[in-house]
């Protein structure tokens, strides 16, 4: 139910966003730097897909932090996993000149060139969790995508050597978007392990685009040419959950481990997933929402602040034994 209400709010600021830009951020920064009262800040996130369950509550989270802010105006775009509709969405938001701009890019590659047209009409620009081919930002807030991908791959070598008693055994990749830095570390970290085992195949790999339909589609098509199976990791948690469906429909699920990643708090997250025993593990990659708007606001009201070029911050494995205490701390 958030949701719609989310929806409703950002076309109520879209609304709002395009009245008197300049002459408010011309108040704005006013020597001193201070904010003046009365005086707003406009902050637009372009965010490259709404439908996605992790892009759904980063909105939401940076919804409700930002809102803690009466001087700030923030507007949210959806790009719908498009990457012309996303550069066109930035193009016009650069002529309205906002005091600030967040991506969270599609693709790394077609995002680029207007992220710098931003930085170069002097607009501070926080790249969000998703990089472009070259540093055309502010500052870059991420994790370590390659990281839970090796985590990934340690957790999958300890269940087949739990299941066989030595590390070998078939794995089936359900990869996210092509081109994104996220789906690409998250694919070498995990490999990068399993080449260690020469006994460990990755006998089916297929893309799903981060979608969990998608995901059960490919998943059904692994299960017709694979008669054996023993662990799927998904590259996001709806992705794994989608193979798992894909399973059951067969009846095949109790035979095969299903590993995760983003693991979001919330009934349809990957933490609920673990904790019900369909996932054997998750990741977590934080929203970074949080980081975004701590830092945007120095941006915003500090002129002397020089923010760091990229902010890593921590994942957290998510298992069995902890799955129920994350829940209730990552639930919002």
């Amino acid at each position: 139910m958030m949701f719609p209400r989310l929806v409703t709010l950002c076309l109520f600021v879209l609304g709002c966003a395009s009245v008197g830009c300049d002459d408010r951020r011309e108040s704005a920064t006013a020597p001193g730097g201070a904010a003046t009262a009365g005086r707003t800040f406009n902050v637009t996130f372009s965010q490259c897909n709404n439908a996605e369950p992790y892009r759904a509550a980063q909105n939401q989270l940076m919804t409700k932090l930002w809102a803690q802010h009466p001087d700030v105006r923030f507007t949210i775009l959806d790009a719908q996993q498009d990457d012309k509709r996303q550069i066109d969405q930035v193009t016009t938001v650069i002529r309205q000149k906002p005091d600030l701009l967040i991506v969270a890019p599609n693709q790394r590659a077609p995002l680029t060139k207007v992220m710098g047209d931003a930085m170069a009409a002097g607009i501070p620009v926080i790249c969000l969790e998703r990089d472009v081919a070259e540093p055309n930002y502010t500052t870059y807030i991420r994790c370590d995508n390659y990281e839970i991908g090796r985590l990934a791959g340690e957790l999958a070598v300890a269940e087949l050597t739990k299941k066989y008693g030595s590390p070998k055994g078939n794995i089936v990749q359900i990869q996210g978007l092509l081109g994104v830095e996220g789906e690409a570390n998250r694919d070498k970290g995990a490999n990068d392990v399993w080449k260690q085992h020469p006994e460990i195949r990755v006998v089916h790999r297929a893309v799903a685009d981060w979608v969990q339909s998608k995901a059960r589609d490919r998943m059904t098509e692994a299960l017709n040419a694979n008669p054996l199976i023993d662990v799927v990791f998904g590259h996001n948690d709806p992705m794994a959950i989608g193979a798992y469906l894909a399973a059951k429909d067969k009846r095949r699920e109790k035979e095969i481990i299903f590993i995760g990643a983003d693991g979001l708090g919330g009934e349809a997250g990957g933490i609920k997933k673990v904790a019900d025993g369909i996932l054997a593990g998750t990741f977590v990659y934080p929203l970074c929402a949080d980081k975004a708007v701590e830092v945007g606001n120095r941006i915003l009201r500090e002129p002397e602040f020089v923010p760091e070029k990229t902010y890593t911050m921590p994942s957290r494995a998510v298992t069995p034994a902890n799955a129920q205490a994350l829940y209730d701390e990552l639930t919002f």
